[in-house]
């Protein structure tokens, strides 16, 4: 099962016509769907939650491991020249500056993260609730381990990179985890009924 390629989400729900133009929109709006997401903000104990990470690794398991990379990267592209498409930006400061800052390894991760899930969805593990789930934590574990030793060599590798980076995060995550694990199997169930 994991050997194999599986059809991804927008094998399924895209027309076999222009490939080229399908991916050209796909990778402009999953840009656009990032800064959305960053720019959206759900209040939440003790800082508040982003619906960006969930969009990160749905746009890996519906895009595929290839496209959802190129999909993220764009979107780093635009911050990197200076387009507020960030979580807090411009108040936070635009473009590289940004980047390079003490959060910018979460940025990087999502690279990771997304590549990581398409290729798991590819292997048909977001077909069911916990291949769903398994992809989804590990696509949340590369953004953490990048994210945690980027702000490490800004705080310290310690306790404190853990209790800024980390632990106000997981509840949120978890949420986030379990909401696409719900979704996901529901999808696929809704257009293997609509294909048959």
């Amino acid at each position: 099962m994991i050997g194999a390629r599986h059809g991804v989400l927008m094998d399924a729900l895209c027309e076999k016509g222009s490939i080229k133009f399908r991916n050209y929109f796909l990778v402009v709006s999953g840009s656009l769907l990032l800064t959305l997401s960053a720019k959206f903000q759900v209040p939440f104990y003790p800082v508040p939650m982003t619906l960006q990470t969930l969009t990160v690794l749905l746009l890996g398991i519906s895009f595929g491991w290839r496209l959802g990379v190129v999909t993220v990267l764009f979107y780093l592209a635009q911050g990197a020249a200076g387009l507020p498409v960030f979580a807090g930006t411009p108040e936070k400061g635009l473009g590289l500056l940004y980047m390079m800052g003490p959060t910018g390894g979460y940025l990087f991760g999502f690279v990771l993260a997304a590549g990581l899930t398409g290729w798991l969805a590819e292997r048909g593990l977001d077909r069911t609730a916990l291949g769903t789930a398994i992809a989804m934590v590990l696509g949340n574990v590369a953004i953490y381990v990048f994210g945690l030793l980027w702000l490490g060599s800004f705080v310290g590798y310690n306790e404190k990179v853990l209790a800024l980076g980390l632990m106000p995060f997981i509840f949120g995550d978890l949420v986030k985890i379990a909401l696409a694990t719900l979704t996901m199997p529901l999808v696929w169930k809704f257009l293997n009924r609509r294909l048959l």
